[in-house]
């Protein structure tokens, strides 16, 4: 925070002083060398470089500010040039306006030269040019900051999700497939072996599918939705092993047609708030998963009963930590791109999951 502050004190910092520079070029440089030739300019003068000043700051954060990021930055650039000329058009007549306004043209016509009347003539180009030049330095100056603070958010955002990812790998090798997971899983396939040999390598089989996952596709940024959803297949298959008949579970899970690519187990902390929550050894339970995949859209909910956790139990210490977390890792790897919503349903004892991916 002290560091985020400092960096934002000196932009001010910075800020200030460009403008008083131009501040000084307009209004003292300029005006100096005609002094030196004991010249009084005019009132109406000083009026038009006051005006520049603000025509200029307020082309320069407008741009910085709105054009760029909503135009530039969405890759339209032929619509942002077009904006530049306009903007350079409106800005050359507001000038025009104004020196018609305060009769610009008429007192500096009686400043040098007083002693022949006045008459409207053509513009004078080379003031029109420089004026136009400003427009075109402060466009410039704008579109590079803008770019610049672009590109220190980016920067800024990928070390964030470095972190984040480095984070979610150590979170999930140490708590989501936790050892106690992996040792009832394996006690349960211990078991299966005196009753269904079968069943025991098919669930042997899912085990070492998940921990190759974890440890390979975890290391990555993305991986194929396809191989997320065979993650999620086979962990719901090795949880079933622990159920009893009191726990009814509805599964509905499309199969990926198109190679989309994910964020790897990013939906794995939903089912495990499922199957930590939703599951009594006394009383019925319920849980619903259902993951469907429409185009690049992906929409996975989860609804399941809640039971109350002993405060003092290692769940209750944890509980919400890995939906805050995922909530956290959606935002930076999918902003815009992703609704979530959770909570409680008191009037049917249920906690419900609602995301809605979109891929592209």
């Amino acid at each position: 925070m002290p560091t985020i502050t400092s960096r934002k004190n000196l932009s001010i910092v910075v800020h200030v002083l460009g403008w008083i520079m131009l501040c000084i070029v307009l209004l003292l440089l300029s005006p100096l060398s005609w002094r030196m030739g004991e010249i009084e300019l005019p009132l109406a003068f000083w009026w038009k470089q006051v005006f520049l000043v603000v025509v200029l700051v307020a082309v320069f954060y407008s741009n910085a500010q709105l054009i760029v990021p909503n135009i530039l930055l969405k890759g339209k650039n032929y619509l942002y040039i077009m904006w530049v000329l306009i903007g350079a058009v409106l800005f050359y007549f507001a000038v025009v306006y104004f020196e018609q306004l305060i009769q610009y043209p008429r007192a500096m016509h009686q400043v040098f030269n007083p002693n022949k009347p006045f008459v409207p003539h053509k513009r004078w180009l080379p003031g029109d040019v420089f004026q136009l030049l400003l427009y075109t330095v402060s466009i410039g100056l704008s579109t590079s900051l803008a770019l610049v603070q672009k590109w220190q958010k980016d920067e800024v955002n990928r070390q964030e999700l470095e972190k984040q990812r480095i984070n979610t790998e150590l979170s999930y090798l140490k708590a989501q497939i936790n050892p106690h997971f992996f040792f009832n899983t394996l006690n349960n396939i211990y078991s299966l072996t005196n009753l269904d040999i079968k069943k025991a390598q098919e669930a042997l089989l899912k085990l070492s599918r998940m921990m190759r996952y974890v440890l390979y596709e975890n290391q990555k940024e993305t991986t194929l939705l396809s191989k997320e959803v065979d993650f999620i297949r086979d962990y719901i298959e090795l949880m079933k092993m622990r159920f009893t008949e009191k726990v009814k579970l509805s599964i509905h899970i499309d199969e990926p047609k198109n190679n989309q690519s994910i964020a790897p187990m990013l939906i794995l902390p939903f089912l495990e708030n499922c199957f930590k929550h939703g599951i009594s050894s006394q009383k019925e339970s319920e849980i619903h998963i259902k993951l469907e995949v429409m185009g690049d859209t992906v929409f996975f909910e989860t609804k399941n009963t809640i039971f109350p956790i002993n405060p003092d139990s290692p769940e209750a210490k944890e509980s919400g930590i890995g939906l805050v977390n995922t909530q956290r890792r959606l935002s930076l790897l999918y902003p815009e791109k992703h609704k979530l919503k959770f909570g409680k349903d008191e009037s049917k004892n249920q906690y419900y999951v609602n995301l809605t991916l979109n891929l592209s």
